[in-house]
């Protein structure tokens, strides 16, 4: 289960204002890709949350959906996404590093040092920053991010399907389905498809 030890070593270390930062989204075949940016107060989490927080993809949606609905209790949120088109233009790799500070930028208050998931870390000037391997695993704030990703990328995904209807996005999150497969044969490429990932392109024969 993640903890709090690497924010607390942190701070021992003299930093005082802290976030995890995660992403969702790196994969699928369509929509944008989503980072969220996490700091804890502990002085104001309630115990049961801080126990009930995990990496996001162990928890079911339903487990996700309530825990982030709680994240007023201690927990401040910044959101980031690229788009589409930012990811067809810079690469899914450049267009996460934009999520990602995006997010950090839109934390309703400043940081000086971020945790950032995986072995990559966006450019971010003036602040601290170290990447954590399965950092969802292992840092409080991290999994924390993961779930506020997850979720707000599932939503946007949901809204998606309403305008895009018949590729399962509300159920598949973009995901190269057989559902999702089988609607690009019968239905073509939508403009919320990553034009740049390959079995789009394929289909397009670009």
């Amino acid at each position: 289960m993640p903890d709090l030890e690497l924010e607390q070593t942190l701070r021992l270390a003299g930093h005082q204002a802290i976030c995890g930062v995660d992403e969702a989204g790196r994969g699928p075949w369509a929509g944008p890709v989503v980072a969220a940016a996490a700091i804890i107060d502990e002085t104001r989490l309630p115990a049961d949350l801080m126990d009930a927080i995990d990496d996001s993809k162990k928890l079911s949606a339903v487990k996700r959906q309530s825990l982030f609905a709680r994240f007023d209790d201690g927990i401040q949120i910044g959101i980031g996404q690229a788009s589409v088109d930012e990811i067809d233009r810079l690469n899914i790799l450049q267009a996460t590093m934009l999520a990602m500070t995006r997010a950090i930028v839109a934390l309703p208050s400043g940081i000086d040092f971020a945790l950032i998931d995986g072995n990559r870390v966006p450019d971010l000037v003036g602040i601290g920053v170290e990447s954590v391997v399965k950092g969802d695993t292992r840092s409080l704030s991290i999994a924390a991010a993961s779930i506020a990703a997850k979720v707000t990328r599932d939503r946007i995904m949901e809204d998606l399907s309403r305008t895009y209807s018949g590729y399962g996005w509300e159920r598949n999150a973009g995901y190269g389905t057989a559902e999702h497969q089988d609607a690009l044969a019968r239905l073509g490429v939508t403009p919320a498809h990553r034009k740049s990932f390959a079995p789009i392109r394929k289909i397009l024969g670009a």
